[in-house]
């Protein structure tokens, strides 16, 4: 058959084919509006349940320790003087912050401003605790910022409320009210959008940082936190004995057990043949559980620290502090975790 017997395209198809590409076009942006509204709202909730979130300066891993820690490498240090001042103001600005953004985005509510207020969080993060992340691409924050550039740029007009209010307005203007008319009842309306999305968020997050956080007990842990047990990770005698087989910790090695006085994850360590000790899994920089050692590191995943495997010392930042470390003393075939040393 030759090139002057093919039909030609359909013109249905052709148009069906082009509304498919402009809905296509509309939609790309909407799985990275879902997941960054949703991560957002994840990372509001998980600062308001955590009980070091808000402890302040005793704590390490509270907002007051971990601004303090990264304000002398921070190029923007000399602005945190306020945060350190009124830590718990700036922490919870910080957490509902995160939430607005989040509930915004995911609603498509004031995208563009929601999408705006996610970047300068993930810029402000970007130049203080991911500062000195190496290389730089550990860095999650500036990943971040990046990811809200098309959302600020773009909004949110389909599958959301400003889509909602925009096609209204269209029709309001067809059928004959003046602009200002049009803008004034899209500005009400979205403004009792946002008090009520708002107000959801916000009753949401209080009743999070009030009954979310664990309580702590009288020995000092919290509610709920992990207790020693037996297994293969270790065990727990009547005398709150954190231990595992000598076998299980070869040399390079590790195991893991639980800190009877705290319930924190210890990685009990072999670098030398004979030689043992526990460091702590928590990373000092925000309270991140680090991986296992490997290559004779452990590595913090939230935000890149590493640390030496045999003396628990800070290998790389942003964390400035080492892993605390435990006494180990053997016990025939077994190994038992002692109390920290830092």
């Amino acid at each position: 058959m030759t090139a002057a017997h093919e039909e030609p395209e359909s013109p249905g198809r052709a148009e069906r084919l082009a509304e498919l590409r402009v809905v296509a076009s509309g939609h790309a942006l909407l799985l990275l509006r879902i997941f960054l509204g949703a991560t957002f709202v994840y990372a509001s909730f998980d600062k308001l349940s955590d009980p070091h979130y808000l402890a302040g300066a005793a704590d390490p891993a509270s907002f007051y320790s971990q601004t303090l820690a990264v304000r002398p490498s921070s190029p923007i240090g000399f602005l945190l003087g306020p945060a350190l001042h009124a830590p718990t103001f700036f922490a919870l600005l910080v957490a509902f912050g995160e939430l607005a953004v989040g509930l915004g985005t995911l609603f498509g509510l004031w995208g563009r401003l929601a999408a705006l207020g996610g970047a300068a969080i993930s810029l402000l993060l970007c130049l203080t605790v991911s500062w000195n992340v190496t290389p730089y691409y550990l860095g999650n924050d500036l990943a971040y910022l990046a990811a809200w550039t098309p959302l600020v740029l773009a909004g949110t007009p389909y599958l959301s409320v400003d889509g909602y209010l925009l096609r209204r307005a269209e029709r309001d203007r067809a059928r004959g009210l003046v602009e200002g008319q049009v803008n004034r009842r899209s500005l009400m309306d979205g403004g009792i959008a946002a008090i009520a999305l708002g107000g959801g968020g916000l009753l949401a997050g209080s009743l999070t940082a009030t009954f979310g956080r664990p309580r702590k007990t009288a020995a000092g842990t919290a509610a709920g936190a992990p207790s020693p047990s037996a297994g293969a990770t270790g065990s727990a005698s009547a005398g709150k004995k954190a231990s595992v087989a000598v076998s299980a910790v070869p040399v390079g090695g590790s195991a893991q057990v639980a800190d009877p006085a705290s319930g924190d994850t210890v990685y009990i360590v072999q670098p030398k043949a004979g030689q043992y000790c526990g460091l702590s899994a928590i990373c000092t920089h925000s309270g991140c559980t680090v991986n296992a050692p490997r290559n004779g590191q452990l590595y913090c995943p939230c935000h890149g620290s590493r640390f030496d495997a045999a003396t628990g010392a800070v290998v790389n930042g942003p964390a400035t502090r080492p892993l605390p470390r435990y006494t180990v003393t053997r016990d025939g075939d077994r190994l038992d975790l002692g109390p920290a040393q830092s």
